[in-house]
């Protein structure tokens, strides 16, 4: 009698190969954004969720569609709006008038990957209905607990010079982002190259004509998740790990530092990190390469410093070159 026989595991090399070509076919729709996609590559391995922040015009929603495109999964966009309802995200009960009962109409959280764009734009009734679908994978629509299909990635952008019309995150909403990705204006030269791919008609093509394949199915997704949990964390780097966090505790430019919170989501974002150069462990650059999303909206400075104009990226590089790295 034959037996089924599951197709061969993965491994390290493998899933690097794949990201790597992810992150390749990406980069020539958003150029000179290397380290940003990278950083979104690490948050989707880690299974972790995303803030990207920059002003209007850099590409956070041309990035989001991008890897959408490279996905074999559902992409549904929210577009925050100051009237918009939590039931507009997660869904609500319609009654039928037909069959005489409700039933469960399910909103776009439903997804796989979900773009929460301008997120700030819409109150904090309405941003915190995401709190429970980011924390637990699960939407609880009248008193009913309904589990969504892995994978599931939020995406979300803001504005973070516009303030009119905007409800900044709560501490709690900003927890749940695995990482907060800052978007920088490209270099003149990635800025030429970048203008005559839009002129030229092949970034359209890319996100609406796309013949080829998605290089990732949803049980590819699934499956690099688990081996980033495989990849080897030395005790030594997990220590190095909580000792940044802790560090961002005791230092006086900040208020209130980050949390454990913080040294689990460097640890895990590390080893997705090392996933993505298909290696099987974890080095302390790899916790080097991370720690500033991971720890950036996780911590608030005091004002007598923020008003010498300093920042959580300049506080916590200091941190960085000042917590010993350990010898491996």
């Amino acid at each position: 009698m034959n037996k089924d026989v599951s197709p061969p595991a993965m491994t390290h090399y493998e899933a690097g190969e794949k990201l790597q070509y992810v992150r390749a076919q990406i980069n020539n729709v958003l150029i000179g954004q290397q380290e940003v996609v990278e950083q979104v590559l690490t948050a989707m391995v880690a299974s972790g969720h995303v803030l990207l922040e920059g002003v209007p015009g850099l590409g956070k929603t041309l990035l989001v569609q991008a890897f959408a495109a490279c996905i074999n999964g559902h992409y549904k966009r929210i577009q925050f709006t100051p009237d918009l309802m939590p039931a507009d995200i997660t869904g609500h009960a319609l009654y039928d008038m037909h069959e005489g009962r409700f039933r469960i109409r399910r909103g776009p959280a439903f997804t796989n990957l979900l773009l929460a764009d301008e997120i700030n734009r819409a109150p904090a009734k309405t941003q915190a209905a995401l709190l429970e679908v980011m924390q637990e994978n699960q939407v609880t629509i009248e008193g009913e607990s309904i589990k969504l299909s892995p994978p599931f990635m939020v995406l979300a952008t803001q504005n973070p010079i516009e303030q009119d019309g905007t409800y900044p995150l709560p501490e709690a909403e900003l927890d749940r982002f695995l990482l907060k990705i800052d978007i920088d204006y490209p270099s003149q030269a990635h800025e030429v190259d970048l203008t005559r791919q839009v002129v030229s008609g092949y970034i359209d093509h890319f996100l609406t004509a796309n013949s080829e394949p998605a290089i990732l199915s949803g049980k590819d997704i699934n499956q690099l998740q688990q081996l980033c949990t495989s990849i080897t964390v030395d005790n030594q780097v997990i220590d190095y790990a909580v000792r940044l966090a802790r560090a961002t505790r005791e230092n006086v430019a900040i208020v209130s530092g980050a949390g454990p919170r913080a040294s689990i989501g460097m640890v895990r974002a590390a080893q997705a990190r090392a996933l993505i150069r298909g290696a099987d462990f974890v080095l302390p650059d790899d916790i080097k390469s991370v720690a500033l999303p991971v720890m950036r909206h996780r911590i608030i400075l005091a004002a007598d410093v923020e008003i010498e104009g300093q920042t959580p990226d300049t506080i916590l590089s200091h941190l960085l070159a000042t917590v010993e790295t350990p010898r491996l």
